[in-house]
């Protein structure tokens, strides 16, 4: 990631590099928002989400290992960062639905690129493990 920090000053995070052109200022909050779409369940939670609108229960069943508790807060602060909305319908019994954003939207393919490059190199990334753990 970028070496400078935001308070560094108010220039350029790096002269070159990925962080090129972005104000130091800015690092922190840049950082802060890559951890939350990086953490271990959010891109599971976006990538199911691109077939349309789904249930809590419907999340919790299609995103495999997620519990309840990891689920909530999840979805919680992906809705904070207007990633996804939550719909609440009054109805007997209560519904609610989560859908992409248009921000949302935008950052699946990205997601999905992490969720297909973890599989196709899954056997490679397991036996490097294991020689580690060998070691």
């Amino acid at each position: 990631m970028c070496a400078m920090d935001a308070a560094a000053g108010s220039g350029p995070a790096a002269d070159r590099g990925p962080c090129a052109g972005i104000p130091a200022e800015q690092m922190s909050f840049i950082r802060q928002v890559l951890d939350r779409v990086g953490d271990k369940w959010s891109l599971l939670v976006i990538a199911v989400l691109e077939s349309g609108p789904l249930r809590y229960s419907d999340l919790l069943r299609t995103v495999p290992g997620i519990s309840q508790r990891m689920l909530t807060l999840t979805v919680r602060q992906l809705q904070q960062d207007g990633l996804i909305t939550r719909t609440a319908y009054a109805e007997v019994p209560p519904r609610v639905e989560y859908a992409l954003t248009p921000l949302g939207r935008g950052l699946h393919e990205i997601a999905m690129s992490f969720v297909r490059w973890a599989s196709d190199h899954y056997e490679e990334i397991r036996e490097h493990r294991a020689r580690a753990t060998a070691s």
